[in-house]
Parts: C-alpha cells; sequence; structure tokens
C-alpha cells in the first residue's frame, strides 16, 4: 500500500485520506494540530471511543450530530444527563447508537466535572512522547506505544470507560500529540 496520495489540489498526502474531500481537510486541518483544552479533549476522547470497530469516516461524517445532541460536548452539560438522554440518544440514528458507547461518554463527562479545571488537559499531555522519527510509511506507525498503554491505564484507573491503548493512541495522532504525517506528506513541516 503506497503511503501517500497526491490530490486534485497537487498536494502529496497522508494516503489513508483516500478520495474523500472531508477526510482531506481533516488531514490539513486538524489531524497533528496539537489540540488543548478540557472540553475539546473530552470530545476527542468520545468521538475515539464511538469510533472503536468502526472507520474514523463515519464519525467524521457523524460528528456535526454528535456536537449536537451531546451539548457541544460540554462536560457539565453531559454529566446531567439521564435515563431519559440516553433514550433519546439510542433513537438518534444520526449517532452511533451503541449504550456502552452512550453510558461511557455520560459516566466519562461525570469524570471530568470532578476534574480540577485543566486537569483533563494536563494529565492526557503528561503522556505525549518526545518527537521521534518521522514514519516513511504506514508500516512505521504503531497502532498502540507504552505512552498510549500507559494513558490508557491511568485513565482507566480513574474510572474513565472505552479508553483502549488503541483508542488512546489514535487519540494522540488526531490531537498532535504524534505527529505521524509521512515523509512526502504536505503537511510535514
Amino acid at each position: 500500500m503506497t503511503s501517500l496520495l497526491t490530490g486534485a489540489d497537487g498536494r502529496a498526502r497522508c494516503a489513508w485520506t483516500g478520495t474523500d474531500a472531508e477526510y482531506a481537510r481533516y488531514h490539513d486541518e486538524e489531524w497533528g494540530v496539537p489540540l488543548h483544552g478540557d472540553r475539546a479533549l473530552f470530545e476527542k476522547m468520545a468521538l475515539e471511543g464511538f469510533q472503536a470497530g468502526l472507520s474514523w469516516i463515519t464519525i467524521l461524517r457523524k460528528r456535526p450530530r454528535f456536537r449536537e445532541v451531546f451539548a457541544g460536548f460540554d462536560p457539565e452539560r453531559v454529566a446531567a444527563f439521564d435515563d431519559d438522554d440516553v433514550e433519546r440518544l439510542m433513537a438518534d440514528a444520526g449517532i452511533i447508537r451503541n449504550r456502552a458507547k452512550i453510558l461511557a461518554t455520560i459516566g466519562n463527562a461525570r469524570l471530568v466535572t470532578e476534574m480540577a479545571p485543566g486537569e483533563l488537559d494536563e494529565l492526557m499531555w503528561s503522556f505525549a512522547p518526545p518527537a521521534g522519527a518521522r514514519p516513511r510509511s504506514f508500516d512505521d506507525v504503531p497502532a498502540v506505544t507504552p505512552e498510549s498503554t500507559t494513558m490508557s491505564k491511568a485513565l482507566r484507573a480513574r474510572g474513565f470507560r472505552f479508553v483502549g491503548a488503541t483508542t488512546m493512541y489514535a487519540l494522540m495522532q488526531s490531537t498532535g500529540m504524534v505527529d505521524d504525517h509521512v515523509e512526502g506528506c504536505w503537511r510535514v513541516a
């Protein structure tokens, strides 16, 4: 499998974007860009949890609806969701209707609200590894790292759910904790 794909705009991108315009936009504007803030990181945690077992493009296409029905991923508001909200979410075809993932998102929001402002950001970024060698191909990009495993264990110890090591590595990539744009990608600085 090739690691780069040149788009209609002439830019070489990580080939996982394929020919999908939304994937290319996400790659160009979001993926690998440092992201901070408790709300923003809670949203990424929730969406990465919903993605487990699915493709990211599925989540990306449903993200506007997720944001709408999960109150903009405001942890205080999501933490207040009750059984009626769970049923409302289970009936919404615009999101992934997985009861365990919905309940985990609500429970995770409650845990975030118990933390001091900025604590989730500080905790998650404390696992960001030092910059390493740029991947030359997708074969050089791991699915799990010691840091994502340690992050997963730390979050689980606090009661967070759907935060496995592979999911946390995907979060590290999407939030810029690691930069896995392959050599030759236009995003490589």
